[in-house]
């Protein structure tokens, strides 16, 4: 069995190229369990990096200064210096910023952290709770939020500027395995735990729970929020792919193609294309407004059959991730390789070693991507870049405000129908 196809020479394709890496302290008990990282997330304003290191530790480091660290690191590891500031600065942001710069601060939630979500709010966008007359919390423009969710089923919410906790919410009954922010700065959350339901709550209306949300059989892995907040996509141990109606909370309908446990999905930043990754050693993508498939991405070839893809192997996708520039995607496999995909081809562009790899996400202008592990740490690569064509940026532009069903009935040959409905890919 192979990773790449056969007509694709692996000597060919591109290296990612190493940025650097966060190492999680050795903790003095040292357990293998409870040091994972099962999710790193990046500030919506690409202000911070949320690392959860394991053993209930979350770290919020400045960006900026975390890349500018790890791209000196790495000249110093090259050159066999820098002793002396190693000895000085033991961990990235303990040196104290000038005043007004963003803080880091290292964050103990308690128990196991399973789920990392940052949210912004914006204050124009009102409370889906009307009738309300006071609140504990008034959030303001320059708000930013870290939510938690932990493995006895709690899900805390920190400020991200101060590092103190804002909210405790308790209501489900086993771990939040996974969290995401309406992106529309409403500072609406989801999450999905391993009790089969997600949960809807307002964090407007002092983090009440709207509405949860029945239908998975078994446990939900992974929620994804579209660009414009109006649906929600939700896997989990099971091979549908579940999409929801957010203004109404109600099922939409099923996706079915994939033949195990799915366990990450993504919209793309148009929110004309839904990328979910699975077990069955593929990722597809998907029109989540037609529920068509356009292209699936193997990851062991020749593929397994439906009967075999539902088994244990060493090619589980673990992680897929939508760079914001709408052309490129990363994954995470079992097989110890990141690989970074265009939507234009069926091959990767670039790949890099990664050991035990459970999760990737891109950074807020898309030129990095973080990638955690088994053993607490965080690896970072630049993506591969390259200048999207005009063609594409309009069609991105076009697809943020018009679904499938618009695009079909525009006056225009079939040929442009087609690529504004990414069938060419």
């Amino acid at each position: 069995m192979a990773s790449f196809p056969d007509f694709v020479n692996e000597n060919e394709i591109g290296k990612a190229k190493f940025v650097g890496e966060l190492l999680a302290p050795v903790a003095p008990f040292d357990q293998k369990s409870g040091r994972e990282t099962w999710t790193v997330a990046f500030a919506p304003d690409g202000s911070y990096f949320a690392w959860s290191q394991g053993h209930r530790i979350v770290r919020l480091l400045p960006w900026s200064k975390c890349l500018a660290d790890l791209s000196v690191r790495k000249d110093e590891r090259k050159t066999g210096v820098g002793l002396q500031r190693q000895s000085r600065q033991n961990s990235i942001g303990s040196v104290t910023p000038f005043p007004g710069e963003p803080r880091e601060h290292t964050i103990d939630c308690g128990d196991v952290v399973w789920g990392l979500a940052f949210g912004s709010s914006v204050p124009e966008k009102q409370s889906r709770c009307v009738n309300i007359e006071w609140h504990r919390f008034k959030f303001g423009q320059d708000q930013l939020l870290l939510a938690t969710g932990l493995n006895n089923g709690r899900i805390k919410i920190w400020d991200v500027y101060t590092g103190k906790l804002l909210l405790n919410l308790m209501d489900h009954t086993d771990i939040v395995r996974d969290l995401t922010f309406a992106p529309d700065g409403s500072l609406v959350l989801v999450s999905a735990s391993r009790d089969k339901t997600l949960r809807v709550w307002d964090l407007k209306d002092d983090g009440n729970m709207v509405k949860v949300l029945r239908g998975h059989q078994n446990w939900v892995y992974c929620s994804a929020f579209s660009p414009d907040s109006s649906m929600l996509c939700s896997v989990g141990a099971g091979k549908a792919v579940f999409l929801w109606n957010m203004d109404k909370y109600t099922l939409m309908g099923k996706l079915e193609g994939h033949h195990n446990d799915v366990v990450s999905c993504e919209f793309s930043p148009d929110g004309a294309l839904l990328a979910t990754a699975s077990y069955d050693t593929r990722v597809i993508l998907w029109d989540p407004h037609m529920g068509t498939v356009l292209l699936e991405l193997g990851h062991l070839f020749p593929p397994p059959s439906p009967i075999f893809a539902g088994g244990a192997n060493d090619r589980w996708v673990r992680s897929v991730s939508f760079c914001h520039d709408g052309r490129h995607i990363a994954t995470i496999t079992d097989d110890r390789l990141l690989r970074f995909w265009s939507i234009e081809e069926k091959s990767p562009q670039a790949i890099a070693p990664v050991t035990n790899g459970l999760c990737c996400a891109f950074s807020t202008g898309g030129s990095v991507l973080a990638a955690g592990s088994r053993d607490g740490s965080v690896h970072f690569w630049t993506c591969p870049r390259s200048i999207a064509s005009l063609q594409h940026l309009c069609r991105m532009a076009l697809r943020r405000v018009m679904p499938t069903q618009q695009v079909q009935t525009l006056p225009i040959p079939v040929c442009m129908q087609d690529y504004l409905a990414y069938k060419t890919i």
